[in-house]
């Protein structure tokens, strides 16, 4: 399974759409190491959901610095690990920038992203997870943390906007895009082993999976 599969897999999705969930059973599958981002760890975030105007800038700088200290460890770690999965492709960062700073902040924003001088591995395939925002409200709210209970429709709506318009431009990597509304890759192996048969066979190019309801 490890030779059929691509070494750098990212997955992605706006919050609620169960990137991480996919994540860590790709990586329990292909036996490979596990990439998360941590947003427990950011001291801002909690502040930032209660007020997001107010704390936007300090939640957003040290999500940057956080993930890309994260991923030029990776490219510095273990030359023997034949396989990584990560929940978050870099460019994120910057999608959620856009929507959530304002204009002078976005111009610091991004004079600090271009001094970073950034030099990160590249995903050899991204894996795209969609869903409606009514869809990710539900999970939002069964998944229970506590700083999520202040997410609403409007800001889910303007991620779920920013998601697409980026991933309908996104030419970096090879790319699978997941109807994940009725999908269910975590509870039914059914659903993961199809999945698996899709990231197999893709080598190059832009692909979609939009797979039956799960009768169960």
């Amino acid at each position: 399974m490890k030779a059929e599969a691509p070494a750098y897999v990212v997955v992605e999705g706006p919050i609620g759409v169960g990137k991480t969930s996919l994540a860590r059973r790709l990586a329990e599958a292909f036996e490979c190491e596990l990439v998360l981002e941590q947003p427990a760890e950011n001291p801002f975030l909690e502040r930032f959901y209660r007020s997001r105007q107010q704390y936007a800038l300090p939640t957003q700088l040290y999500f940057l610095f956080q993930r890309t200290r994260q991923l030029q460890d990776l490219k510095q770690g273990d030359m023997f690990s034949p396989m990584r999965v990560a929940d978050f492709l870099l460019e994120k960062d910057s999608l959620f920038a856009q929507v959530t700073l304002d204009d002078d902040e976005h111009r610091l924003y991004q004079q600090v992203f271009t001094k970073l001088a950034l030099d990160v591995p590249d995903p050899d395939l991204v894996i795209y997870l969609q869903a409606p925002v009514e869809v990710l409200l539900e999970r939002i709210r069964r998944r229970g943390v506590d700083y999520e209970r202040h997410i609403n429709a409007a800001y889910l709506e303007s991620l779920v906007e920013a998601y697409t318009a980026f991933f309908y431009r996104y030419s970096g990597s090879p790319l699978l895009i997941i109807n994940a509304a009725d999908i269910n890759f975590v509870d039914r192996d059914e659903d993961f082993d199809t999945l698996l048969q899709h990231i197999r066979s893709i080598r190059s190019g832009r692909h979609y999976f939009n797979p039956l309801v799960s009768s169960t």
